[in-house]
């Protein structure tokens, strides 16, 4: 599902060249569920940006259902994280103007998918706000606005996610109900999950355990891994 060969990202700046990504490699395959860990200013954010095709690197190879992304023109990778793609972030990137339903219906609206609301209710059914589906998101908790992110993300049937710190500004107990409602979609759907975190007892929950240092990425291994 996802292919990354020999990728490295650098900036020159006036005295020197910065290197931030050096030489990453790695395979995941379809329904693989993903985490990457690592200090901040480790290149946490822009591997994740380089993967999904919003940012380019300075060489290497991303590849994502079969396609290249350096094949493809800005238009082309726009296309592909429509069609292929989902995302979760830290700070729920939710439209302020629109309320939960909206939000949701909006991916299946850009597909012309038939049925939209239909669908789109039927996630927040699935993440628990059927009863605030009308409600904006200033009017939701940082938890419940982190749910309708999730049902957007999933709006779409992406064939991968990717989630960067999805349960950083949430508390415990909501950010673990959110974990636990990411991995149970990921699970329903078969969903490809490539989640960035900082904390290592989440990534153990994912099938595999990468580690971001320096620009340098590392598989962890574990003598029982658990899988979800």
């Amino acid at each position: 599902m996802l292919i990354v060969n020999s990728l490295t990202k650098h900036i020159i700046t006036p005295n020197a060249r910065l290197d931030i990504l050096t030489d990453i490699n790695f395979h995941l395959k379809a329904g693989e569920s993903m985490a990457i860990t690592g200090a901040s200013g480790s290149g946490k954010s822009t591997l994740l940006s380089l993967l999904a095709g919003l940012d380019s690197p300075s060489s290497g190879r991303v590849e994502i259902g079969g396609q290249s992304l350096a094949e493809l023109d800005e238009e082309g990778r726009a296309l592909l994280r429509q069609n292929k793609i989902g995302f979760v972030f830290q700070s729920f990137h939710l439209i302020p103007a629109l309320s939960a339903l909206d939000n949701v219906m909006l991916p299946l609206e850009l597909k012309s998918e038939k049925n939209a609301q239909k669908q789109a209710l039927l996630l927040l059914e699935r993440v628990g706000l059927s009863e605030r589906c009308e409600h904006k998101p200033l009017q939701l908790s940082g938890g419940e606005q982190q749910r309708v992110a999730l049902a957007r993300a999933f709006a779409g049937k992406p064939e991968i996610l990717f989630a960067d710190e999805p349960t950083g500004n949430l508390d415990q107990l909501s950010g673990e109900n959110i974990i636990e409602l990411l991995f149970q979609l990921n699970q329903e759907e078969g969903t490809t999950l490539v989640l960035v975190t900082h904390d290592h007892s989440l990534a153990k929950s994912c099938k595999r355990h990468f580690q971001l240092d320096h620009g340098v990425l590392s598989e962890a291994n574990y003598s029982e891994p658990v899988s979800k």
